[in-house]
């Protein structure tokens, strides 16, 4: 396995870095990730300098999010031909990193044909070029595509929610975290913001490894958005007590029947956004969009370590002593776990899915078909439904 190690680290204070960036030095091409692992407390980069060493990032969540891992995936195949490592091996080892992401395959697979195409015809320089060029392509698009769901899903809350002052809550994070732009849910959550439409984000803490906490938080705060943080159980009283206006969630993998498969708790909150007549709103670019998936119940859902819910993590070091990645044991010693990443809400329950392309309501597979084939990555991409390899 390559070099994964430390070359950046900023107090809270620091411009927030990108969460990922190709760079050139003289010793060979890298990849360098914003560790999210480390947030918020601190700021770390890690260099991949092979696909081992990305693999290990994606599988601990260094690097995480359904468009992000897109973007990885594409960088990953570019960096093992351009550092003259086996492509096809590059290519099954990081469509295999995390099943449920959509995105992963997608980007690896967009790259990969880039690759084949050049390979068949030219130089190993030419092929390295070519996949690194469609990786660059794959980066831009997803910025593209989170500037026009941020304007779709402000005009759709606009239309679900007139006047204003809205109180959002959202799961996990779906920030520029997540993204080459700003994201997904959160990147309407900040529109609203911006608008001066968004009057509160309440922030799932996301058990149990607190992506809401540690990562929607540090997005919120940075960006001056007034937002409270709850644990995922108290969901329910908010929706009660009439202080939730919609609500807003990303996705990593969406079937064709509309199906919508987000980190785990996205389901129950769904269930209380239509017992309690709130709008329930997923956030996706097409990408996202797994056509040859028929139905939810089709969808592979990654089960995570037991050790996530038996312990907390310390993901960095908490002082003198301390060893960065061990945990304080809330669970009895060799208590069993139930631990699924995701969980899958039926379209029934969706009150529509913003895209790049535009807004897909109701949520029928006919609707979102229909809707896919206006984007552009449908007529472009080679793999996740939308055309035939």
């Amino acid at each position: 396995m390559g070099d994964q190690y430390e070359v950046s680290e900023k107090g809270a204070g620091a411009l927030a870095i990108p969460s990922l960036r190709w760079e050139e030095p003289p010793e060979g091409p890298v990849l360098v990730l914003l560790d999210q692992t480390r947030l918020p407390a601190e700021e770390v980069e890690l260099v991949c300098t092979d696909v081992p060493a990305l693999v290990q990032a994606i599988r601990t969540l260094a690097v995480r999010g359904a468009p992000l891992l897109g973007i990885a995936g594409a960088y990953g195949v570019a960096l093992a031909a351009a550092r003259g490592f086996d492509v096809e091996e590059a290519v099954e080892a990081l469509a295999q990193a995390r099943p449920t992401a959509v995105n992963l395959g997608y980007g690896v697979r967009r790259a990969a044909a880039a690759y084949r195409a050049a390979a068949a015809d030219g130089s190993g320089a030419q092929a390295a070029a070519a996949a690194l060029a469609e990786a660059r392509a794959v980066h831009a698009e997803d910025i593209e595509a989170s500037t026009r769901m941020a304007e779709h899903g402000l005009a759709l809350l606009g239309e679900l929610l007139p006047g204003g002052g809205h109180r959002i809550l959202t799961h996990c994070n779906t920030g520029a975290l997540v993204s080459g732009g700003e994201g997904t849910a959160l990147a309407v959550a900040l529109a609203a913001h911006r608008a001066g439409e968004l009057r509160r984000l309440w922030v799932d803490e996301t058990r149990p490894l607190l992506q809401g906490a540690r990562l929607t938080g540090y997005e919120a705060a940075r960006a001056g958005m007034a937002y409270t943080v709850l644990s995922d159980g108290a969901a329910g009283s908010l929706f009660a007590a009439g202080e939730v206006d919609a609500v807003l969630i990303g996705a990593d993998r969406i079937a064709a029947d509309g199906s919508v498969a987000n980190k785990v708790g996205s389901y129950p909150l769904a269930v209380l956004a239509r017992y309690h007549h709130v709008p329930f709103v997923v956030v996706a670019p097409t990408s996202t969009v797994d056509l040859d998936t028929a139905e939810g119940a089709d969808i592979e859902v990654e089960q995570r370590p037991a050790q996530e819910v038996t312990e907390f993590s310390l993901p960095s070091a908490q002082g003198a002593g301390a060893v960065p990645g061990a945990g304080i044991p809330v669970a009895p010693l060799g208590a069993q776990a139930y631990n699924p990443a995701f969980d899958v809400t039926p379209p029934e329950l969706v009150t529509a899915i913003v895209t790049e392309a535009g807004v897909v309501a109701p949520v029928t597979s006919e609707r979102l078909a229909e809707v896919c084939s206006t984007s552009r990555w449908s007529k472009s991409r080679s793999g996740n439904g939308m055309m035939a390899e």
